[in-house]
């Protein structure tokens, strides 16, 4: 172009113009383009240097490509100007369009700015347009418009050209051709930077989803080859707590196939009497003891440990649980809880047992117009007691006078709240009207001192655990046999009335005084039965001391050699 005339340009200028502006378009990377575009300006616009100095991120200007001579590409490349020096240097000068063109007369003034630069100094020019080594022009590229039209965005970058070919300032074309370059580059530039986030961002996109490859598959041998039961399940909807995908521990832990699984519910699985547990764990996440179904019916305990978790940041939400089994551990929580509540040798309920179950029936409220005929009974009945002697040193004095402890905590004969309650009433002594009551018969055996002394302490343990067989095999489902201790025993019988209870008590008396095989010799037991009533606004001392009471009124109306056989 050095050789173009004013107003003629040469087509083969044109073409190479257009060659340059076509390799910036096409080149792979933003690093090729901008070298393209400082190649095009030597190659194309007939300049000996050209330099691209692109914007930051942090708007400062850095020299990042070099054409046309490679000391001062050396020198300069790489090297940052402050934002603040360029918008200086394009204010000041002369606007030829789009251009600012700074003449070695004024440029003195930017000798001391921060802007890398390769001017040399040089005579005054011979003519008016010779171009001066001191002379500085710019080309600033700004970033298409919103439309993609030739309205300015930001400034992405400044191309700085030097030394003409033809020694000259450029003329009308010159300046035209160098301002349409700059804008062809500018596209190219911002095109090439949204190439290369794109790239970025794809290699970030690709190098997330092999994490989160590598994140599943982690997940899955987790999942798969956990030595405790995994299961997942959905989260709310119709379909809520349906599982979705289990483990082979899970499925060998339950004795059901992955393909079977997945036609469940939990709640599907759960011991009835464990569905609140699973709604509300759930319902909140967290944890829970329960029971769940096996294949075969039996049920087996689990600690079952919900966890929400969504598939991703706006997916859905599902339940992660993890199953672990305990049923042995609750074996002996079960074991140790039945030990604590149970006598030792009969296996019956002990005294504390006894104690909790009938203060679970009892409450402070008395039901109005009722009176405590029990009580009644029982202290008329103790006023009638002859006062104890020697000769009654076999059988003792009376419960309440032996050391019985039947005082209950506070805590566990207050009720209340009972909205509900269906107080405890005892039957009408003398009067068959069809009421039903909650029956208290004391029993306390007849001989067996003796047994204890004359055959030894196992013989009179094998007649006490025969003794509590015969009487759990005498009394009703739901009805409580317990042992207070030595040879005294307790059974609560609901539903009865004053003729069912001493009906009751013949029954069982005629049981126990069957003959007893005991260290291979056949022994027998008397058995003497006091009956009270269990009633809302007594304690269960009171109804203990009642039907104690009453055994011994009994013990002492028979003969004492009748006692024994009953």
């Amino acid at each position: 172009m050095e050789t173009d005339s004013e107003p003629y340009v040469r087509l083969a200028s044109l073409r190479q113009l257009h060659q340059a502006m076509a390799a910036m378009n096409s080149a792979r990377s933003l690093a090729d383009t901008l070298q393209t575009v400082a190649d095009g300006a030597v190659d194309a616009l007939g300049y000996e240097l050209a330099c691209v100095n692109l914007v930051r991120p942090d708007n400062n200007l850095v020299v990042a490509a070099f054409s046309g001579n490679a000391a001062a590409e050396a020198l300069i490349t790489g090297r940052v100007g402050s934002r603040d020096s360029w918008e200086r240097r394009l204010s000041m000068g002369e606007a030829w369009g789009d251009l600012i063109f700074i003449p070695h007369t004024e440029g003195w003034v930017l000798d001391d700015d921060d802007v890398p630069q390769w001017y040399t100094d040089g005579p005054a020019p011979r003519f008016e347009d010779e171009w001066h080594p001191s002379d500085r022009l710019f080309a600033p590229m700004y970033a298409p418009g919103p439309q993609g039209g030739e309205t300015c965005g930001e400034l992405i970058g400044v191309l700085s050209v030097d030394r003409p070919r033809n020694g000259r300032l450029p003329g009308a074309w010159g300046r035209e051709a160098l301002q349409m370059y700059a804008f062809q580059a500018a596209i190219a530039i911002s095109n090439a930077r949204l190439r290369s986030n794109m790239q970025r961002a794809l290699v970030r996109l690709e190098r997330e989803q092999q994490a989160l490859r590598a994140s599943e598959e982690s997940f899955r041998q987790a999942f798969e080859y956990a030595p405790s039961g995994m299961a997942v399940a959905e989260l709310g909807g119709d379909q809520h707590g349906r599982i979705l995908r289990t483990n082979d521990a899970l499925c060998r832990l339950l004795g059901r196939p992955a393909s079977a699984m997945r036609r469940y519910s939990f709640s599907d699985l759960v011991h009835p009497e464990d569905i609140g547990t699973l709604l509300r764990t759930s319902a909140e996440g967290g944890r829970a003891e329960l029971r769940l179904a096996r294949r075969d019916g039996t049920y087996l305990w689990v600690s079952l440990r919900n966890s929400v978790v969504a598939d991703a940041a706006d997916g859905p939400r599902f339940l992660l649980t993890h199953v672990e089994d305990i049923e042995e551990r609750k074996r002996r929580e079960l074991h140790l809880a039945h030990r604590a509540s149970h006598d030792s040798l009969t296996g019956l309920p002990n005294s504390a047992e006894l104690r909790a179950r009938l203060s679970a029936r009892l409450c402070r409220q008395r039901p109005q117009g009722v009176l405590p005929a029990a009580v009644a009974d029982s202290l008329a009945a103790f006023e009638s007691f002859e006062p104890f002697d020697s000769q009654d040193a076999a059988h003792g004095p009376p419960a309440f006078d032996r050391g019985h402890d039947f005082d209950f905590p506070p805590e566990a004969e207050t009720f209340e709240g009972y909205d509900h309650h269906v107080h405890a009433v005892a039957p009408d002594e003398g009067r068959d009207d069809g009421a039903k009551g909650l029956a208290v018969l004391f029993c306390d055996l007849d001989g067996f001192k003796s047994i204890n002394d004359r055959f030894g302490h196992n013989a009179g343990d094998a007649v006490l655990i025969e003794v509590a067989r015969r009487l759990s095999a005498g009394v009703r489902d739901g009805d409580t046999v317990a042992r207070l201790g030595g040879d005294e025993f307790v059974i609560l019988a609901n539903g009865l009335g004053r003729a069912d209870a001493q009906d009751l008590a013949v029954r069982l008396r005629n049981e126990i005084i069957q003959p007893i095989r005991a260290e291979g010799r056949a022994v027998r037991v008397g058995a003497s039965f006091g009956i009270g009533w269990a009633h809302c606004g007594m304690t269960a001392d009171e109804v203990l001391k009642s039907a104690d009471e009453r055994m011994y009124v009994e013990k002492r109306s028979r003969p004492k050699q009748h006692r024994r056989a009953g």
